[in-house]
Parts: structure tokens; C-alpha cells; sequence
């Protein structure tokens, strides 16, 4: 399973208004693991960065004016992109500037989730966090991610810290061996096994209350995760 957490810095707030992209960061998962592939770049938008945007994010039209168009890197960032399941905080809005800036290079540009699965993490971090913050500091903060290097909005760093976020809200990591997959046993008789001398284990059975708990806490993860627990796979 291939996902890529994507985020992007602009101009302004509303595509509508002609306000571009001038930051994309993305990042590589695979099987929930951290590949180290990236993808960023900094873009001239041909517009000024209005000044509420520039204090967010701290990049300036001056640092832009020798940056790339989105056009010069469009078939850079679908083949990134492609057939991956894109991880977004608050999906509508990042999505919506990239449909925006497809559309106006008028080359036949299908909108992003022709291309890809689309997963809003503020969406699945409100219905886990009901009636609490969950912007991407509150929820570092909330998982115990380092976000100390966030004293301004960058998309690289932003992607990076949602897919620690991501990996931490959905359960972290698949496996608990993670890392081990090249260690081999060389030596049969190295294995420890259990004597078949001894007395027969006992056989503890849940009780009804913990049967429930049990229940409850599997949905959750089926809920979290977008229908895809294991334990509740046939």
C-alpha cells in the first residue's frame, strides 16, 4: 500500500479569487512505513502573496521570482502522485488549489481524485477528537510528535509531521518488527521451544464486559482506519 502525505502553501485562501500555489511537500509511505522519498518544490505564483498568507507561511515574492511555474512541474508531481492514497489536513482546501491549477493549464487535467484516494485527516481527527482542536500543532502535540521546527507553515515539514501524525492517529506502525525484515535465523537450534513436558495452560475466557470493550475498540480501529481492520476481515 502506497500513500503519500501532501501539503501545499499559497497566496491567499481562495483559488476562486486567483490565488495560486507556491509550495508543494509530499512524502512517501509504503505499508505504512516512511521511505524517505520526498517531493517539494517552490513555485511563482505571477501574483502577490497577500500579507495575512506571507506572515503564516513566510515566504515572499522576492524568494519566488526565480522559481518554477506549476506548469514546469506538473508531470513531476502526478508521477509522484499517482495511484497512491494522498493523506491531506483538511483535504478541500489543498485539493481544491491543485484542481484549480490543472484546470488553468488547460492540458486535459482530470480533477485529483481521478487520480488518486483522497483521506482528510481533519476529518477522521474530528470524528476520533469531537469538540476538541485538531489542528496539526494540536494534534503533534496530542500524539507526542516533535513539531518544535514549526515556527512557520512549510509544506515539506507540514507533509512530514502529517505522516508521523497519520501513522500514530491510525495505530503506528503495522508491525512490530519494523526494521527486522533482513534478520535471518541461520541456526535452527538456536530457536527456544516450548517442553512438551509441561502441565497444560490454563484456559482464561473474557468476560461479557471485556468481550464489549474488546468490540468497541475494533470498530474504532475499523472506523479510523476506512474499513480496513484485519481483525474484522474474513
Amino acid at each position: 500500500m502506497r500513500q503519500v502525505t501532501l501539503d501545499t502553501e499559497t497566496t491567499g485562501l481562495e483559488p476562486e479569487q486567483g490565488h495560486r500555489i507556491i509550495e508543494i511537500g509530499c512524502v512517501e509511505l509504503l505499508h505504512r512505513r516512511l521511505t524517505g522519498k520526498r517531493f517539494q518544490c517552490y513555485l511563482q505564483p505571477d501574483r502577490k502573496i497577500d500579507s495575512g498568507a506571507e506572515n503564516v507561511h513566510g515566504i515572499t515574492n522576492e524568494f519566488l521570482k526565480d522559481k518554477p511555474r506549476f506548469a514546469d512541474i506538473v508531470n513531476e508531481l502526478m508521477d509522484f502522485i499517482k495511484e497512491a492514497e494522498l493523506i491531506i489536513h483538511n483535504a478541500k482546501f489543498d485539493v481544491g488549489f491543485i484542481n484549480s491549477e490543472l484546470k488553468l493549464l488547460k492540458q486535459g487535467w482530470q480533477p485529483l481524485a481521478h487520480y488518486c484516494k483522497i483521506v482528510d485527516t481533519l476529518s477522521l481527527a474530528r470524528e476520533r477528537h469531537p469538540g476538541q482542536q485538531n489542528n496539526l500543532d494540536a494534534l503533534c502535540k496530542r500524539y507526542n510528535i516533535d513539531n518544535s521546527k514549526r515556527q512557520l507553515h512549510g509544506a515539506l515539514l507540514d507533509a512530514e509531521l502529517l505522516a508521523e501524525v497519520y501513522l500514530a492517529m491510525t495505530g503506528g506502525q503495522v508491525s512490530l518488527l519494523a526494521g527486522e525484515e533482513n534478520r535471518q535465523i541461520t541456526d535452527v537450534n538456536t530457536i527456544k521451544r516450548i517442553s512438551t513436558d509441561r502441565p497444560p495452560l490454563a484456559i482464561i475466557l473474557p468476560t461479557e464486559v471485556e468481550l464489549q470493550a474488546h468490540q468497541q475498540r475494533l470498530t474504532a480501529i475499523e472506523k479510523a482506519s476506512g474499513g480496513k481492520c484485519l481483525w474484522l476481515q474474513n
